[in-house]
């Protein structure tokens, strides 16, 4: 007998609209998101690239183009080798501090008492505070003269320091002030961190006979690895981007010991017109920033344990 092709009936077409429907919704709902994210994010990188090769004042309406010219010029200009070095120093020693000492904190923080919790939230009120007031605050803290600094300084007999004024130690006062701001909010991570690791994991521990550095090495660093990775990446990625502390405190000086990235940017492309050198840097720092994520996913990722 031939095989004869089973027809399914035709479906109401108030079904089919309520099918197409329901598999049109989650588009229609994330289309006002991938809008934004498409129009001010992926379309900036992809015309920043576009006009890395071209040499334009950003007046004129003439663009011309010049090639990898930029990217030469770039690599071949002191202050911009300056201001990357200036960039990855500033990042080491961000990410460092803020979570080393956010982790020491966290773990003399991590306790239900009342004094904590105030101890906490102090801590952590710089971080909702803008970058701006946070800038303004310690330019008349560091300041030279009549800093409260250095009257602290001089009552243990230690000479008063030029902070922002010196090139010996302008950049370490940028990270101080970037440290400073951000803590709490690490700190505030470490903690969630900390009380989602068991107790009975330290109470074996103890029973075992380890003792607190045993402990700490062994289980809480361990079981805080998600939490270590995460602030890492973050953080890694938001220090590249350090912009308005620069601008602000030091304006890139002196003799530009904070001179960074973005703000090497942000000087050829709207002080000296620039635009294709800065946009040229802004793709440098792109692949820089992509490169140190893939590479912290591929190194770190192997010694997190995610239970």
């Amino acid at each position: 007998m031939a095989n004869m092709a089973v027809t399914r009936p035709a479906l109401p077409a108030s079904v089919r609209r309520s099918i197409l429907w329901k598999r049109s919704l989650p588009y229609l709902l994330i289309a006002p998101s991938l809008l934004v994210f498409l129009t001010f994010d992926l379309y900036p990188i992809f015309y920043s690239l576009y006009l890395s090769f071209l040499k334009w004042n950003l007046i004129s309406p003439k663009k011309t183009f010049i090639g990898l010219d930029n990217y030469v010029e770039l690599f071949t200009a002191e202050e911009f080798r300056v201001a990357v070095i200036h960039t990855l120093v500033y990042t080491a020693g961000r990410v460092f501090g803020s979570l080393s000492i956010a982790l020491g904190l966290a773990l003399l923080l991590n306790t239900q008492k009342r004094w904590a919790s105030w101890i906490q939230a102090a801590i952590f009120s710089p971080h909702i505070v803008s970058m701006v007031s946070i800038s303004m605050l310690w330019l008349w803290l560091m300041d030279p003269s009549y800093g409260l600094l250095n009257w602290l300084l001089g009552l243990v007999g230690i000479a008063p320091l030029k902070w922002l004024a010196s090139s010996n130690t302008a950049l370490i006062s940028i990270i101080m002030v970037a440290v400073w701001k951000v803590i709490g909010y690490d700190m505030v991570i470490f903690i969630a961190g900390l009380q989602s690791i068991e107790n009975e994991l330290y109470e074996a521990a103890k029973i075992d006979g380890a003792n607190v550095f045993q402990r700490f090495w062994k289980i809480t660093l361990p079981m805080l690895s998600p939490t270590i990775f995460f602030l890492s990446v973050t953080s890694v990625i938001t220090s590249f981007q350090v912009f308005d502390v620069v601008r602000i405190m030091t304006g890139g000086g002196p003799a530009d010991s904070t001179n960074v990235l973005v703000y090497y940017i942000f000087q050829y492309g709207f002080r000296f017109f620039k635009i294709g050198q800065a946009s040229a840097a802004s793709t440098i720092l792109f692949l820089l920033v992509l490169t140190l994520t893939l590479l912290q996913f591929k190194f770190m990722e192997r010694k997190v344990h995610y239970s």
